[in-house]
């Protein structure tokens, strides 16, 4: 019988008061290696196992082979890059080029910081209304119409406005002291769009989050994401990789610790520590791609290839409706019918460990068909590696999702099945 638990316990959890501490660090003692020498994110060998075991989601090799063909074209034409997270208009991007000594360097790690510490469980009860969880904000910081946002971006809104209105909410000695930013003005920071019937998810635990890694910053990294970065690399004497940066995060934060057990065996998902290294790299990602990322310095650079797609409940969504991924006519009448897909369950640990699966295989497809050696050092410094990532993937699956849902595109040139609902699994971790 499939046995799937969760290793973490949240005690007093509801209260508000305190984050518990997990059962164990998530130390891995012997990283296993590539053919090629390079150490393998723990990641894609724990979630084939778990694929496996859970019997369920099936990764369609002939899907796999011509929705890869297609992403490849779209994001070659969509000159989709690292640089391309600098066009979103809510993001706050950094100086160039980079100073660790300028504030806006600080605040907009803080900012990419505590975006990543929250990015979680945004699907409404009142999908495709307007009376789902919402705010109203500008539609980005060089205009002044405004609009209501849903989904991820109503976080990214909330904290945007609250900066606007000279809350400090991104600055973790004052997200972190109940003192200086009680309960009652984080409600107000998420305060719903006047027409939304929906607050925000999971609240209290958001505000718990807040606490916790708040404090963390203040107790041990003087009170910044930068501190914390400027740790990684002198600990690492400027070669750290992408990997070991979110190594790190997990180590150091309880609440990015995301992970199961299968039959015994831990399985890693790490959404959100992936999410926060991955959105650093592209954030801060040099003009040329020749140059030395600020992150990563020294050889071997970030290696963002051995990284994964981040596994949520909307890149499984269009995952399958590029046929990649494959349900089971079970499943597939469950998601119709709305039914919740409880944490931990074999349906949400299928989905979740298929869809980075899946993500490799459309990944060492792509690089096939460009002609590139997957693990080859060489290409990276060029470009062309850190083109081909499971992460720009990601980014790039699931901008297009959302701009399916919104009507505003539709897959044309590659085979598709209908758009079902995306699985409704409440949980701290995506």
């Amino acid at each position: 019988m499939l046995s799937i638990a969760n290793p973490v316990r949240f005690v007093s959890w509801l209260s508000g008061k305190t984050l518990a501490m997990y059962d164990k660090k998530t130390l891995i003692d012997e990283p296993e290696k590539s053919m090629t020498g390079r150490v393998v994110n723990p990641v894609i060998p724990s979630c084939e196992y778990a694929l496996a075991e859970t019997k369920l989601v099936q990764v369609s090799e002939v899907g796999v082979k011509n929705a890869a063909k297609y992403i490849s074209q779209k994001m070659l034409a969509e000159s989709y890059s690292p640089r391309t997270w600098r066009t979103h208009p809510l993001h706050i991007c950094p100086p160039e080029p980079y100073s660790p000594t300028e504030s806006l360097t600080k605040e907009c790690l803080n900012w990419i910081f505590l975006i990543s510490s929250l990015n979680f469980s945004f699907w409404s009860e009142k999908e495709g209304t307007s009376e789902r969880y919402g705010v109203d904000w500008r539609k980005g910081w060089d205009t002044e119409e405004r609009t209501v946002h849903t989904g991820y971006w109503s976080l990214v809104a909330a904290l945007n406005r609250a900066l606007e209105e000279n809350i400090p909410i991104t600055d973790p000695a004052f997200y972190s002291s109940e003192v200086l930013c009680p309960d009652s003005l984080i409600v107000n920071v998420f305060r719903a769009a006047s027409q939304s019937t929906e607050e925000v998810p999971l609240l209290k635990e958001r505000i718990a989050i807040m606490r916790e890694v708040g404090s963390i910053l203040c107790n041990n990294f003087g009170g910044s994401y930068l501190g914390f970065l400027n740790a990684f690399q002198r600990g690492r004497k400027g070669r750290g990789t992408a990997l070991e940066l979110v190594q790190m995060v997990t180590d150091t934060f309880p609440s990015f610790r995301d992970e199961r057990w299968v039959n015994g065996r831990r399985v890693f998902f790490w959404k959100r520590p992936q999410i926060l290294v991955a959105e650093t790299w592209a954030a801060f990602y040099p003009p040329s791609p020749n140059a030395p990322h600020p992150f990563f310095p020294q050889s071997p650079g970030p290696c963002i290839s051995s990284l994964t797609m981040f596994a949520d409940y909307r890149v499984p969504q269009i995952l399958h409706h590029l046929r990649i991924l494959e349900y089971p006519n079970c499943l597939i009448e469950k998601l119709k019918k709305g039914e919740d897909v409880a944490p931990g369950s074999q349906e949400e640990v299928g989905l979740r460990a298929g869809s980075i699966v899946a993500v490799e295989r459309v990944r060492r497809e792509i690089l096939r068909l460009r002609g590139v050696v997957d693990g080859d050092e060489k290409s990276e410094p060029t470009g062309v590696g850190e083109e081909v990532t499971s992460v720009l993937i990601d980014f790039y699956l699931w901008d297009l999702a959302k701009k399916i849902e919104s009507g505003e595109e539709k897959v044309e040139g590659a085979e598709t099945v209908e758009v079902i609902p995306a699985h409704r699994t409440r949980s701290i971790w995506y």
